[in-house]
């Protein structure tokens, strides 16, 4: 198969979809297929190579200015009026079977989605963000801007959605129906060999942090996992366990949480990276006793699951039949705890913490759980077989 490949967001760019697009294209390439990725230009990136046997080329992209509305976050758009022009000249001498598209609101999806109409491709849709947010008022603007922007592309080309929990299966029936041709159940994948053998004393040397009970959270924090009722958790904690050490890694593109703490006398218990190197994230894995970010009950992302690879127990606002018939159980392979309760949060980090048996028990099943169901080579396989299906005559 020839296959297009197109996201925003694109190593060098840092962020769950940039990693996953990237494993997903190389694992294409590296089962014989011709892959050419399509993404938006960033910093002193090629802006044509080949990497990993896949072509990648980056087109010219302004970043959105840093606001509470982009949380922040560096998010590039290709929006010219040659983007066409560009995307044609592109496609038509790679001549895709079939497009696999990561992001449903970007403007590359959008543009190589209408040349798909025109050229009768069919594509795969990726949906890694919903557009969400605990704010009221931001809320209303992404409502509005699924409404009359995202959902009317859709409908002009109709592609297949790639449905990787069960929330995201819920949001894309409400939010995009008319524009949906069909939908493809295929759970998250990482790497675990990626996250493994990493050296517990490297962080926890460079960071002074000794032999104190270790709480990590990775992952950037945005408005959806915006640490808040983490922080909220730490004086039960501390009072409880006042070694305890809180641990932030990923960039910070929403700090409210940073003044929550100055204001509950909690910031001396914080350690706050930014963005670390992909290969310094084993070693605050191995460094800590426990993981938590996720707990809006909005999903389990990329992160959890690579802690769970990793052999951390993890703390998480999620239902149980996230992932479908793939079961997280509470005090098996996963803590869970109520959306927002810091209350229910502080507890149950306080018994993870003093009960290391019951620890190594939920991470053997965790990591058990991910070896079993969410290995990249296993997703690999499921969305080949799912392009594969997409192309008549196949």
């Amino acid at each position: 198969m020839r296959i297009a490949v197109v996201n925003n967001f694109y190593p060098p760019r840092v962020g769950g979809s940039a990693h996953l697009s990237e494993s997903l294209a190389r694992g294409y390439a590296a089962r014989g297929h011709e892959v050419l990725v399509i993404t938006a230009e960033h910093a002193d990136a090629p802006v044509d190579e080949v990497a990993g046997g896949v072509r990648v080329v980056r087109l010219p992209a302004v970043k959105l200015p840093e606001t509470r509305l982009a949380v922040n976050f560096d998010i590039a758009f290709c929006a010219r009026p040659s983007l066409p022009r560009r995307i044609r000249e592109l496609l038509d001498r790679f001549r895709p079977d079939v497009i696999h598209q990561h992001g449903q609101f970007f403007d590359l999806t959008w543009a190589t989605g209408l040349w798909a109409r025109r050229n009768g491709v069919p594509v795969l849709l990726s949906v890694h963000t919903r557009l969400e947010s605990p704010s009221k008022l931001y809320q209303v603007v992404f409502s509005l801007l699924d409404r009359w922007v995202v959902a009317p592309f859709m409908r002009r080309y109709v592609p297949t959605f790639v449905v990787m929990d069960e929330q995201m299966r819920d949001y894309i029936h409400t939010k995009y129906r008319g524009g949906i041709s069909g939908t493809v159940h295929t759970p998250i994948g990482v790497d675990p060999d990626a996250v493994r053998g990493g050296d517990r004393a490297v962080m926890r040397q460079r960071h002074g942090i000794g032999d104190a009970p270790v709480i990590l959270s990775t992952g950037h924090v945005i408005p959806l996992r915006d640490r808040m009722t983490l922080i909220e958790a730490m004086p039960a904690v501390l009072a409880r366990l006042p070694e305890t050490r809180l641990v932030v890694v990923g960039g910070v593109y929403y700090d409210a949480f940073l003044r929550r703490a100055r204001e509950l006398d909690v910031e001396h218990a914080l350690i706050v990276t930014g963005a670390v190197p992909r290969s310094d994230i084993p070693h605050y894995l191995a460094a800590a006793d426990i993981e938590c970010h996720d707990l809006h009950g909005y999903g389990f992302g990329t992160a959890s699951l690579e802690c769970m690879a990793a052999g951390l127990p993890v703390v998480s606002a999620v239902r149980e039949d996230n992932f479908g018939d793939i079961k997280l159980i509470d005090r098996v392979n996963v803590h869970l705890v109520p959306p927002q309760d810091p209350e229910a949060l502080a507890e149950r980090l306080v018994e993870a913490l003093n009960d290391p048996v019951q620890a190594r028990s939920i991470a053997r099943a965790g990591a058990d759980l991910v070896d079993a169901n969410f290995t990249m080579d296993a997703v690999i396989d499921k969305h080949v077989d799912a392009l594969r299906r997409l192309i008549p005559g196949r």
